[in-house]
């Protein structure tokens, strides 16, 4: 009898890339790296699938200059990226002082970072959330009275932004930082119930997972639903119109890659999308049921 095994980082990594992000081959990838968990584990698995999917990665992160562990916790990320084969730089920053210390800092990281990636000639800025990251940030949105628009957030691709975790769960990425005995360092600021980050993350997801132990899934089901409608997933056939979840989305994504002349994809009330091979294009057409012979 067959074991089902849930998917690895790697697999779970690949699939996101290939399906969601578009990732073309010969793109140059920029990662950041913190010597963090998400982060480490996100270098390792680009640096195992580069060669499959036929991207270049480099790598780079950033010293805030907030705490003394940081220079360290990059030289652990910048051994990392030397043991996986990748180019490794850093960049310190000076984070003005005033209110909300993490805005601010985050701030100064995407500008180092976005800088970075312009010398590196990189197409894309690889960062390493994940799903319980995505969770806590639609629960901060909701928090401060964000509507539709302000929950639908980090998606797997938004411009030049990748997120190949965002399908993953914070335990995948522990698993495979395990399996595969890849030393990460541990920022204290993480566990501040200062910050209402960590607050949401230690004290309302788990009572939310109490009341409902699919509560992460769903939040980011939520996300992806308003980003959805954001662009328009939708077939029509005149006044008909069936609305794609995104696993249907995902699907018409994969049979249009398939170069099949009959490929199609089961939708509600008795339609289906019907791929044409030449241009990948979806069609709405009726589902006609076989007769009982």
């Amino acid at each position: 009898m067959s074991r089902s095994h849930p998917p690895t980082l790697i697999t779970l990594v690949t699939r996101t890339l290939g399906e969601e992000c578009r990732i073309e081959r010969g793109t140059r990838i920029l990662v950041a790296v913190s010597g963090g968990p998400d982060s480490m584990a996100l270098l390792d698995v680009l640096a195992r699938l580069r060669s499959k999917l036929g991207f270049e990665l480099v790598a780079h992160g950033v010293d805030h200059g907030l705490r003394p562990e940081a220079a360290a916790e990059l030289d652990l990320a910048e051994r990392h990226a030397a043991k996986v084969g990748v180019a490794f730089a850093r960049t310190s920053v000076v984070v003005e002082p005033g209110g909300n210390l993490q805005a601010r800092a985050r701030t100064a990281r995407y500008r180092a970072l976005e800088a970075a990636q312009q010398k590196e000639r990189a197409t894309l800025l690889a960062t390493a959330h994940h799903a319980d990251d995505r969770a806590e940030t639609v629960l901060l949105r909701l928090l401060r009275g964000s509507g539709p628009r302000g929950l639908a957030v980090l998606a797997p691709r938004s411009g030049s932004r990748l997120r190949p975790l965002v399908r993953a769960r914070r335990s995948d990425v522990l698993l495979h930082l395990e399996r595969h005995h890849v030393e990460f360092a541990s920022d204290p600021s993480n566990r501040d119930r200062r910050y209402l980050r960590v607050r949401v993350r230690e004290e309302l997801v788990p009572l939310m997972n109490e009341l409902s132990p699919g509560i992460v899934g769903h939040l980011n089901a939520l996300a992806d639903a308003l980003l959805s409608g954001e662009d328009t997933p939708e077939l029509r056939h005149g006044a008909t119109k069936v609305a794609l979840g995104r696993a249907q989305r995902l699907l018409l994504r994969r049979a249009s890659t398939l170069g099949q002349r009959r490929a199609a994809v089961r939708l509600s009330g008795g339609w289906e999308a019907r791929i044409n091979p030449k241009t990948g294009e979806a069609t709405l057409v009726r589902f006609a049921e076989p007769r009982n012979r």
